[in-house]
């Protein structure tokens, strides 16, 4: 299974007018890498213009997870329809965007296509359940006797 995501637009869904700001990108990049890891998925975020040296340095050369910017004179939309292009296996491969076009070619190609405001809805859900888990996973700290005493002896002395 992969997720091949129109950056742009899922910036514009989670954090509608404020898709300038570089420290979003970073969050956005920050999330999927940890949605890629959670779901065991491959993820392909697309971006128009230049790569950022911040986000770069966040992708581990072991990930699923990779950054696209076309080309100089080439749209994030001729890289996702170029990318959707060469899979041979689309059964499993997921086109997010919000652009009508794209979702309609990836679905011409048998790819799935899920728009931006429905992966972030999956995306949100996927982080938050990912997060209850590890709060169920935490041991609770255990006192050892001689704090238990500690603590009895402090409470008896309060009344």
């Amino acid at each position: 299974m992969a997720y091949l995501i129109d950056g742009n637009n899922l910036l514009g869904v989670l954090f509608p007018g404020h898709l300038k700001d570089p420290e979003n990108k970073l969050k956005l990049v920050r999330r999927l890498i940890a949605f890629g890891r959670f779901k065991k998925t491959r993820v392909i975020l697309v971006f128009d213009g230049l790569a950022s040296a911040d986000v770069g340095k966040m992708i581990t050369p072991k990930s699923r997870f990779e950054i696209v910017h076309p080309p100089a004179g080439e749209t994030a939309d001729a890289a996702i329809m170029e990318i959707v292009s060469r899979q041979t296996d689309v059964r499993r491969f997921f086109v997010v965007s919000s652009d009508r076009g794209i979702k309609t070619f990836a679905r011409l190609k048998g790819a799935k296509a899920l728009g931006s405001g429905d992966f972030s809805t999956e995306l949100k859900q996927t982080l938050k359940e990912h997060k209850r888990a590890k709060e169920m996973e935490k041991d609770a700290a255990k006192l050892s006797s001689l704090e238990v005493n500690f603590w009895m002896e402090v409470f008896k002395k309060k009344k």
